[in-house]
């Protein structure tokens, strides 16, 4: 798979709520298939085929475990997402500040005040 595929590989997985509260639960840790349908109104069958979307896009993986095939989360492709995601947070950051620039070079000349500059989340204040 290329970068481009893994990546759209990924955003595909992501983007259904079912398979993020999956990810969600195997941050916590390993869990079967069974574990990981309980919260869900839905059968066994479904879940299988959300996990075949995880581990298609490599956000998942199933290990063995005596009887138990556990599944666990892979954060290799989370992270290549995060690295992409980053460079276009990086670039509007950039852009703002330079809007913030001039504004504040447009209010001096107009003899105001400095405008308060707003502050804008980072990924700390994210909840």
């Amino acid at each position: 798979m290329t970068p481009s595929q893994r990546l759209d590989a990924t955003f595909s997985a992501l983007a259904d709520p079912t398979r993020r509260a999956i990810l969600a639960r195997l941050a916590r840790g390993d869990a079967s298939v069974a574990e990981l349908a309980e919260p869900f109104a839905m059968s066994q069958p479904a879940i299988s085929k959300h996990l075949k979307v995880l581990e298609h896009a490599g956000l998942i993986s199933t290990a063995q475990d005596a009887q138990r095939r556990p599944r666990k989360i892979e954060g290799v492709r989370l992270g290549e997402a995060t690295v992409w995601l980053e460079e276009y947070r990086q670039f509007w950051e950039r852009r703002y500040s330079a809007l913030d620039e001039l504004l504040d070079q447009l209010q001096t000349r107009r003899g105001g005040s400095k405008r308060k500059r707003r502050t804008r989340k980072t990924k700390g204040d994210l909840p």
